[in-house]
This record gives C-alpha cells, structure tokens and sequence, in this order.
C-alpha cells in the first residue's frame, strides 16, 4: 500500500474539531442560537482535562456534559474549552482539551461529530456522523445538568422532554 505522506486523515480531523471549536467559540460570544445545545462526551483522564476528584470518581472513564441553559464562563482557545456547570447543586469548573472529546452532539438538528479516542491506533480518524448511537442522547434531569454516564443502564428518551414549552 502506498504511504500517505500528506495526512490526509490528519487534516480531516484537524478540520472536524475546527467545526467544534468554531461552534464552541459562537456559543461563547453570543449564546447558544434557537433551540440548539449540545452534548459533549470527553475521556475524564485524558491529558489536559481538569475535573474535581468528586466528578473524576463518578466518571472515570468518560463523562457526557450538556450546554443548553444552566452554564458559564464559557472560554474557548486553540486546544481547549473551560466550561462552569452545576452537578447537584454544587458548582465545577471542566477544563476540556478538544483532543479528549469523543462525540459531539446537536439534537436540535440532529447533527453530530465523533472522534476516536487519541490513544488508539484508530487515533488519526475521526467520522462525521449524522446522529450517534441511542445511548449518546440518555435521559438527564434538565434542572440539574447532571451529566450522563453512557453504558450504564441510561434511558433513550425523546429530546422533547427537554424543550422549553
């Protein structure tokens, strides 16, 4: 097989997590637009990522966040994002590297990217998606922003239940 000396798998990816951080910086500036927010899955022990010891021990692999209502301070540079959300009540700063995230999701319009994780030989190929599997959109109470823990008995429910009436 001929070698890639362009990279072009690299570019993709390079390119992808640019549409996540473009959307990421918007949301920062202006807010989140309409009925859109997002879901955002990240490795908890990637390299970079900063949680408290509370959520790092709910979450020690991976860790689901939703922006939609209940967020700020929402920073955004070349490699990272800094996000403030509330889990049961009781504020966190994340700090997460746009290399340690897994999927991103937009149920509002049904758009989705997913990345394989750095670490695996698949490393340097990232696919867009249309939607992600049913366990990415899992039920989680809106008033809490809890985050949700994927593969761990989560429930699919319609996207609905969430919206403002």
């Amino acid at each position: 097989m001929t070698t890639d000396h362009i990279r072009y798998d690299v570019l993709a990816r390079d390119a992808l997590r640019g549409v996540l951080k473009h959307v990421l910086s918007d949301a920062a500036e202006h807010g989140l637009p309409g009925e859109h927010h997002f879901y955002i899955t990240f490795l908890s022990k990637a390299e970079g990522v900063k949680l408290s010891p509370r959520l790092l021990s709910q979450y020690p692999q991976e860790m689901t966040v939703i922006l939609q209502h209940q967020f700020w301070d929402l920073v955004v540079t070349d490699d990272r994002f800094e996000v403030g959300l509330s889990f049961n009540g009781i504020p966190e700063r994340l700090v997460i590297p746009f290399s340690a995230i897994k999927s991103f999701f937009d149920p509002s319009v049904q758009f989705g990217l997913q990345f394989e994780p750095v670490d695996t030989p698949a490393a340097e190929t990232e696919t867009p998606v249309e939607t992600l599997p049913p366990a990415a959109v899992a039920e989680t109470p809106a008033e809490t922003d809890e985050p949700v823990k994927q593969g761990e008995g989560a429930e699919v429910v319609r996207l609905d239940r969430f919206r403002k009436k």
